[in-house]
């Protein structure tokens, strides 16, 4: 069965930082582009960063641009987000999605369009307070 384990979520301070982690089970990343999404209840799902299959590539939303960080170690079948000077508008549930095709094996898949990722995992809970 494949699947997509998101871990590293928690409760920090404004200003603080947390790296999350998504990992694969059942398949290999090798091949997928990931990108991680973020929820905020009673709000639509928006698009954090993305990056290549091959992990050249990589897009951030505006909102988190400079502060945030999308790497990848194929080796151990794992896609990390860095997140550093977090604000209290960054609290959310944090999603990872992999998005399979040739397409995406040099440039990062969209943040905007969902129907691009085949897979999800269930998400992990990110409290920044203030």
């Amino acid at each position: 069965q494949l699947q997509l384990v998101e871990s590293g979520g928690g409760l920090v301070q404004s200003g603080g930082s947390l790296r999350l982690y998504c990992a694969a089970s059942g398949f290999t990343l090798t091949h997928y582009a990931i990108g991680w999404f973020r929820q905020i209840p009673g709000k639509e799902r928006e698009g954090v960063s993305s990056i290549s299959a091959f992990g050249g590539s990589t897009d951030y939303a505006y909102s988190v641009g400079g502060r945030f960080t999308i790497a990848r170690d194929n080796a151990k079948n794992t896609v990390y987000l860095q997140m550093n000077s977090l604000k209290p508008e960054d609290t959310a549930v944090y999603y990872c999605a992999a998005a399979y095709g040739s397409s995406w094996y040099h440039q990062p898949p969209s943040i905007t369009d969902e129907s691009i990722y085949g897979y999800w995992g269930q998400g992990t809970q990110v409290t920044v307070s203030s």
